[in-house]
């Protein structure tokens, strides 16, 4: 990729110019509204605790797998600092894989922070690393995906997103011969990927078949994208899609992570989002992520549980 395109260059296109170039791939009508009318009857999605929901209570990763099992989850999304505590304090993966498996849960998703997108080629070079350690980790518990946010670029105003592409393309790489999938994640309080159209151009462009996103209702919201991007993303772009809510104030330039809440709870269009995911044929995993330090001072087994109900009937309402 020899051209460059920061994200100001970005902002200023066109969004016609970038929708050529999306991963939509709904060819016309017809498959549609079959795919819709047969989703209808049994809404596409399963149900993922990210650990993030009940990180205040300091639970460790064992208590977390009983807690998601206990609670109803399909499945968890860890924190690999976690997992590395466990492993760092005697624990085997093996056995916690393990202990996953019997408890009837997957791990479809984790969270790491690996530098993979910066610009400094030696930092770059120890982030793809720490990616790796982290995949291998991953893999012996029996994690599927990770996610891969902009991680030391989030005050960067002049990324060269071909460059992150092509980062991420390696990054991909990385995942295949490791068997774990990055997913290139939307944070909107960064300055860089902070859009639902920055990081959907950089899984374009990565131009590897196993390009994703991890998008996130409160992070689309936060980063100023508009939820209607959405509905060109085709299948095999959303595996993983962040569950939450946000309040009607504060502004949204001063709101933060910890004012999250449940999903139903606050004004975002939860309902047309969840619809949206259904039309474009995404039979993704609704992973509850909130920091809200009030419910972190909560039983767990009350936010779990409320998390998963609130999840539920907020997929019952949206295909009513």
């Amino acid at each position: 990729m020899n051209d460059k395109l920061s994200r100001r260059q970005l902002l200023a296109a066109s969004g016609s110019t970038l929708g050529a170039g999306l991963l939509c791939s709904l060819p016309n009508s017809e498959p549609a509204v079959a795919r819709a009318s047969e989703a209808a009857e049994t809404p596409p999605f399963q149900f993922c605790l990210n650990m993030s929901t009940v990180r205040g209570q300091q639970l460790g990763v064992v208590k977390q797998v009983e807690l998601a099992a206990k609670a109803g989850y399909d499945s968890i999304e860890p924190w690999m600092r976690e997992i590395d505590a466990f492993v760092k304090e005697g624990g085997k993966l093996k056995d916690l894989g393990k202990q996953i498996r019997d408890a009837g849960l997957t791990v479809e998703s984790a969270i790491g922070f690996a530098r993979w997108i910066v610009d400094d080629d030696n930092e770059r070079k120890m982030g793809l690393e720490q990616a790796k350690r982290d995949m291998d980790t991953l893999k012996q518990i029996g994690g599927k995906r990770i996610a891969a946010p902009p991680v030391g670029a989030t005050n960067q105003t002049d990324l060269d997103l071909f460059a992150a592409a092509d980062r991420y393309r390696a990054l991909l790489e990385l995942g295949r011969e490791m068997d774990v999938i990055p997913q290139a994640e939307v944070w909107g309080f960064s300055k860089s990927l902070s859009r639902l159209g920055e990081t959907t151009f950089v899984a374009v462009e990565s131009g590897h078949p196993d390009a994703c996103l991890l998008p996130d209702v409160y992070h689309i919201f936060k980063g100023g994208s508009d939820f209607n991007g959405l509905k060109l993303l085709g299948p095999q772009a959303i595996h993983v899609f962040h569950m939450n809510d946000y309040p009607a104030a504060p502004p949204r330039k001063e709101m933060n992570d910890s004012h999250r809440v449940y999903p139903g709870d606050g004004v975002a269009p939860i309902g047309k989002i969840l619809r949206t995911l259904r039309d474009n044929g995404c039979r993704c995993v609704l992973s509850l992520e909130l920091f809200n330090r009030d419910y972190w001072k909560q039983d767990p087994m009350v936010v779990a549980k409320t998390g998963l109900e609130k999840m539920r009937t907020s997929v019952a309402k949206a295909f009513a």
